[in-house]
């Protein structure tokens, strides 16, 4: 099967910007969008045979994820206990697997959200455990935290940053210890200059001075059922690019 994710920071624009094609290039089995910033009736979409669930924020404009499937789950719900106003999760049950998207909080500019942020991780590594001990579970999506140093191009100078702080950094450790693994570093554990999202200043993306902060993360029990995983840098549209796997499940 193909998975693929992508924070479309935006989908109207994104499908001005070329998505439909990207979308139907990568042909996957499910496709997860993340900060679609919209509500559900404000796009018309026509992926024919799609079966489409969104999940948007109270607020407008804001935040939001989108799974689009080849095949209708088993069952599919929004949202975790504690989180339910900002549209960051879906959740489909896919019989043999959970597949969750989530569109996880930045901590802000001043670290504003940290404690939030915080709150968030602990939250959702619980909800992911109490899947995990039902069947294995896939969770994708923009992650924004950058785990290791190999994950950005200049980790010095952005220690403490959003995205880039001890804090941040640990709650995705211990998200991975508690049976998760990153499907990129298992089968690409030394691959550097390897990002996902690109500032839109400084002609970044040209420069490749990035983040990896978009993710696939698989239970440990089907790691080894990963034959591919991927980052798409020449795929536009965002400022962020399309990650996936493929997996035999």
């Amino acid at each position: 099967m193909r998975f693929i994710s992508w924070n479309v920071n935006g989908f109207r624009a994104c499908l001005t910007k070329g998505f439909e094609q990207s979308f139907r290039d990568f042909d996957a089995d499910v496709f997860c969008i993340q900060e679609t910033k919209m509500q559900p009736e404000q796009v018309t979409t026509s992926f024919d045979g799609w079966h489409q669930y969104f999940n948007s924020a109270e607020k407008k404009g804001y935040s939001g994820t989108a799974v689009f499937s080849k095949t209708v789950p088993q069952q599919v719900t929004f949202n975790f206990e504690g989180h339910t106003t900002e549209g960051r999760t879906i959740i489909a049950d896919y019989g043999k697997f959970y597949f969750v998207g989530v569109y996880v909080p930045n901590a802000q500019r001043g670290l504003t959200r940290l404690d939030y942020r915080m709150q968030w991780e602990d939250d959702f590594r619980k909800f992911l455990i109490a899947l995990d001990k039902q069947k294995p579970v896939i969770i994708c999506g923009d992650m924004n935290v950058a785990h290791n140093e190999i994950d950005l191009k200049n980790p010095k100078p952005n220690v403490g940053n959003a995205g880039f702080t001890n804090e941040e950094r640990g709650k995705f450790t211990a998200l991975l210890n508690a049976g998760f693994t990153d499907s990129f570093r298992y089968l690409h554990p030394n691959q550097k200059d390897a990002y996902s999202w690109w500032s839109y200043m400084g002609n970044a993306r040209a420069r490749n001075v990035g983040w990896r902060i978009d993710y696939f993360l698989v239970s440990n029990r089907i790691a080894d059922k990963l034959t591919k995983a991927e980052i798409y840098p020449n795929v536009f549209g965002s400022d962020h690019c399309p990650v996936g796997i493929e997996i035999d499940l």
